[in-house]
């Protein structure tokens, strides 16, 4: 597409088409194919394939930088932490995504790196551990706290400092937030999440600025073989399209579901960064009524999952990886499209009744 004055939406709509010639389709077919023949540098469906281009090509553009799709977000995240040299420091939120913090923690206790975690919001904090380290790894919300990262100015303060910084990204998509443009290395992605949207797909992406850092990426893509799905690049594409419908409409009902829930007795600690669709709450009873409260609901969804058109809730610390600092009677509410009275009605029904 052409015209750097091009919005996200418009972005999100055009990109990654095919080019317009008599008889062309509209979109990119889809390409299941795990061969090709010889001859334009791609043999093998390890390599490349036809339906990664797009995909890479829209959220590439929409994050300002070059895409690199994964099988999952958790193979994404492993790439970046593969470009970590043995013994270095890698610096992380003390609360973040389970399976991230998970990851760490296992390579620091094999003496692969040295893990130090912080609390996001203290910018003075997260820098001086910075000091010395390889790779400052942020999540800006956190998942599920929400804190929110002064991603601008870390990211610089770490590049003086030599540090590599990488955002996950997920909660906030580049509708809401480019971390490479506020000074970030790496941004990585579940894109099984908001940028799909429909619970259908399991994908991951990182996206760079940086050639070195791309072909760096590229390559363990490659050699680890966690390369995507045809069908899941083509799933996500298509839920790429509408994102900006989607988010504007998710975050207009968690806006309103928020406002609600700090007036509702029997709930506290309602976190919500004012953007995104995700609302983390406490249930005053504890964490059995909490569970009890998920498990009950009619329209939402108990699930683990975030990001669909669906709403979604879930006791996070249900889960025996999740970090010790969330609450046990913490709620993480991903709010989704539907009618947001109905959605009340579901909330305070369950809530009011455990």
């Amino acid at each position: 597409m052409r015209g750097p004055e091009l919005s996200p939406p418009t972005i999100a709509v055009g990109a990654g088409r095919p080019a317009r010639r008599p008889g062309a389709p509209l979109n990119a077919p889809l390409t299941l194919a795990t061969a090709f023949v010889p001859g334009d540098g791609n043999d093998y469906s390890r390599q490349a394939n036809p339906n990664w281009l797009p995909f890479e090509e829209v959220l590439g553009a929409l994050e300002g930088g070059r895409a690199l799709a994964f099988s999952s977000g958790m193979a994404a995240t492993t790439a970046v932490l593969d470009l970590v040299p043995v013994g270095a420091t890698v610096v992380a939120p003390e609360h973040a995504y389970a399976g991230t913090l998970d990851l760490l923690q296992q390579r620091a206790r094999r003496k692969l790196l040295e893990l130090r975690l912080v609390d996001l919001t203290d910018t003075a904090a997260v820098l001086a551990d910075a000091d010395g380290a390889a790779l400052l790894w942020m999540e800006s919300p956190t998942n599920p706290m929400l804190d929110v990262a002064d991603v601008a100015t870390i990211a610089k303060q770490a590049a003086r400092r030599g540090t590599a910084v990488a955002v996950d990204n997920t909660f906030a998509t580049p509708l809401r937030q480019k971390p490479l443009e506020l000074g970030a290395d790496f941004v990585i992605h579940s894109a099984s999440k908001l940028i799909s949207g429909h619970s259908d797909v399991l994908l991951g992406a990182v996206v760079t600025n940086q050639d070195r850092g791309y072909r760096a990426v590229e390559k363990r893509r490659t050699s680890m073989g966690s390369t995507p799905g045809a069908l899941e690049c083509w799933l996500a594409t298509r839920g790429l399209r509408t994102l900006h419908v989607r988010l504007d409409r998710a975050e207009t009902n968690a806006r309103e579901i928020t406002a609600r829930l700090e007036k509702l007795s029997g709930v506290s600690g309602v976190r919500y960064p004012g953007w995104g669709t995700i609302v983390s709450f406490e249930v005053d009873k504890g964490a059995k009524a909490a569970q009890k409260a998920t498990e009950k609901s009619d329209i939402i969804a108990y699930a683990t999952s975030l990001g669909g058109v669906e709403s979604t809730w879930e006791r996070r610390r249900r889960h025996p990886l999740e970090p010790k600092p969330v609450p046990e009677n913490l709620v993480r509410l991903s709010v989704g499209i539907e009618d947001v009275e109905d959605l009340w009605a579901d909330v305070e029904r369950s809530l009011t009744t455990v």
